[in-house]
């Protein structure tokens, strides 16, 4: 290449200066830039393309949501306003009562004079009987055929029966099924008497020849415990001998308790002792 061409020619032309441009390389880099160039605008256009397009599509999309839900939502609206009320139930049926059937009081024979019968007390002909219920009243209605007559109406007696109440089995009772009695019965009490008490009593106290009775009043519990020992009548004459008799019942043993529907119960006794004076 000639010097005065060489500061106004290209790179390339310098670099394939004496060889083949027709080879290919030459032109692929004579056109390089431009190539990339073409690529880069292209590749741009595309992406601008591409999200110009997914903009539009999304805007597109919200359109289409907005108007589907508010659709849906008029309908709704227009469903509730059209709602009509429900119909009220039919009202029950009346109540029918059942038909009356002829029942004929049922007398029992009885032979007295014609006069003293009274016409409801009258005994009817078997053959009228045939299509009539028989019952304790006289009652007019259709004849029976199959059907089944009212029981007659129960007013009552006019007894009122007492409620019951149910037993306080913790209480004092006074009458009871089974007293409560000394263990050994009447002839255990004798020999503790004659063991226990004083009987002379009486006489130390200067009381006339005679019998002198107290009434000792006491309470057996459940278990046959005496407590409450109380000499609530004594004789005239023998001030000692209350006393005498109150203290003979406490030393005793249990007694045995009193009994009421099967069960223990707290039982008031009440026990006479007798002292005697003699010649």
């Amino acid at each position: 290449m000639e010097p005065d061409k060489i500061l106004q020619a290209d790179f390339l032309d310098i670099l394939f200066e004496g060889r083949n441009k027709e080879y290919g390389a030459y032109q692929l880099r004579k056109t390089y830039n431009k190539r990339i160039t073409i690529a880069l605008l292209s590749m741009i256009g595309i992406c601008l393309l591409i999200f110009l397009g997914s903009i539009l599509a999304n805007s597109i999309d919200k359109d289409k949501k907005q108007i589907v839900v508010q659709d849906v939502t008029l309908e709704d609206i227009k469903k509730a306003e059209e709602k009509k009320p429900e119909p009220p139930p039919p009202p029950p049926p009346p109540k029918q009562e059942p038909p009356k059937v002829e029942i004929a009081k049922f007398t029992p024979p009885k032979i007295v004079k014609d006069v003293e019968v009274k016409p409801e007390d009258e005994i009817k002909e078997v053959e009228k009987l045939e299509d009539t219920k028989i019952g304790v009243i006289n009652q007019e209605g259709i004849k029976d055929e199959g059907l089944v007559a009212p029981p007659p109406e129960d007013k009552g007696t006019g007894i009122v029966e007492p409620k019951k109440v149910e037993e306080d089995y913790d209480k004092v009772f006074t009458k009871v099924e089974k007293e409560a009695k000394f263990p050994g019965g009447p002839d255990g009490w004798r020999r503790f008497l004659e063991r226990n008490l004083n009987a002379n009593v009486a006489a130390d106290d200067g009381a006339p020849i005679g019998n002198y009775s107290v009434k000792v009043q006491f309470i057996v519990d459940k278990q046959g415990n005496i407590s409450n020992v109380q000499a609530i009548e004594k004789p005239k004459g023998c001030p000692s001998c209350g006393p005498e008799a109150e203290k003979v019942i406490k030393r005793g043993p249990k007694w045995e308790p009193a009994v009421q529907n099967g069960r223990n119960v707290i039982y008031q006794a009440i026990q006479f002792i007798t002292f005697q004076v003699a010649e």
